[in-house]
């Protein structure tokens, strides 16, 4: 027993004695705490989380799913800080007023709930984009974007200007400081604020919204999405191109998604056989075909007899598709072709091939001889 007893005493001894002027005891109390946050970060609050996501599933709204998941990860770090402030506490380092050890702990938890706060705000824009769908209009669709990340920056600044003021900063009296440096700041600002602008401008006189194929000089592709600075188009070459704000509101922008009827003309060329009686019947047959046809647009219907080619007749075709839409507009184009074939065909008329006549003169009896080449 006694043995015993001279062996706590002799641990008691130990762990009074001091490392870096800080008592054994408290420096191994201090990392069972943060042993202990570990393993309630690591176990407790992720049986916690799964919990709540079980019981959120069960509900018809996600609104309660995306909150739990913007809480997970500044909850997790919530925990540390808490244990970080013990352990503060232990090792006897002032966590009051102005002391160093304070400021630290305030500004951890201070991090933290602009943290949940900020990825709360993706909640928020969720919420929005949930009630644009339910309206005609489309400004709504293109004003979420902007509430969602204009939340975000508001967040953001706060948050820096809290932190600053935690550790005695005025950021005020700082900018106001910098004298030629906002100077610079500011012109050098210039161009993003002529990209907020063009954003607004955008939004405003909506030449294009999210998912529209639109044609610029710079690029061709489908809209995916309107920011702040700049716009992000898709090529058909699945690019994904940026395109400063400023950029495309000077500039002309074709909207192909929002055309009414979509062209399509081209030159039929026949042999010089053709009689005119044929000509004419091709004439009216192919205008009544074009004009009976249930996806062709009964306006600006042109079949004329243009002019005299170099190698036939040449046959003028101008019409709209109903359609927009391109595969549905290749569909109808491709049909009308069968049936201008059909046409033909009906008729006796052939496609008159490209040819060239050339003269040969014979030296021994000074005849021309012509040579037809197609």
């Amino acid at each position: 027993m006694e043995d015993l007893k001279n062996i706590w005493l002799h641990f008691v001894d130990v762990l009074s004695h001091t490392f870096l002027e800080i008592e054994i005891w408290r420096i191994i109390a201090a990392g069972l705490i943060l042993i202990f946050a570990l393993a309630v970060r690591k176990m407790f609050l992720n049986m916690l989380i799964s919990y709540l996501k079980k019981s959120t599933s069960k509900t018809k709204t996600t609104f309660d799913d995306k909150l739990v998941e913007a809480v997970n990860p500044p909850g997790k770090l919530l925990i540390i800080v808490i244990a970080l402030y013990f352990v503060f506490r232990v090792l006897l380092i002032n966590v009051s007023g102005d002391s160093f050890g304070g400021h630290i702990i305030r500004t951890l938890f201070i991090f933290t709930l602009f943290w949940m706060i900020y990825r709360a705000a993706g909640i928020i824009a969720h919420l929005f984009e949930g009630l644009a769908k339910k309206t005609e209009t489309d400004l709504d669709d293109m004003l979420v974007p902007f509430i969602s990340r204009g939340i975000k920056v508001i967040v953001v600044i706060v948050g820096i200007t809290v932190i600053a003021k935690e550790w005695r900063y005025d950021l005020g009296a700082l900018l106001t400081g910098l004298g030629l440096g906002g100077l610079a700041f500011a012109l050098a600002a210039q161009e993003t604020l002529a990209n907020m602008f063009g954003g607004i401008t955008i939004m405003l006189d909506k030449p294009f919204s999210v998912g529209d194929w639109i044609l610029t000089p710079d690029v061709e592709g489908i809209v995916e999405d309107i920011g702040f600075r700049s716009t992000k188009v898709r090529t058909f070459a699945q690019a994904l191109v940026t395109v400063p704000n400023s950029t495309l509101v000077k500039t002309a922008i074709t909207n192909w998604s929002r055309m009414g009827k979509r062209r399509i003309n081209f030159n039929l060329r026949i042999k010089y056989q053709t009689t005119a009686e044929k000509m004419n019947a091709l004439l009216e047959k192919t205008r009544d075909m074009l004009k009976n046809h249930p996806e062709i647009h009964p306006e600006t219907i042109f079949v004329f007899f243009d002019k005299f080619g170099e190698s036939g007749y040449e046959l003028f075709l101008n019409f709209f598709t109903k359609t927009t839409v391109a595969q549905k507009h290749f569909e109808v184009k491709e049909d009308i072709n069968l049936k201008i074939m059909q046409i033909l065909d009906e008729l006796g008329i052939e496609i008159a091939l490209p040819s060239a006549s050339v003269y040969i003169e014979n030296e021994k009896d000074g005849g021309v001889y012509e040579a037809n080449a197609q």
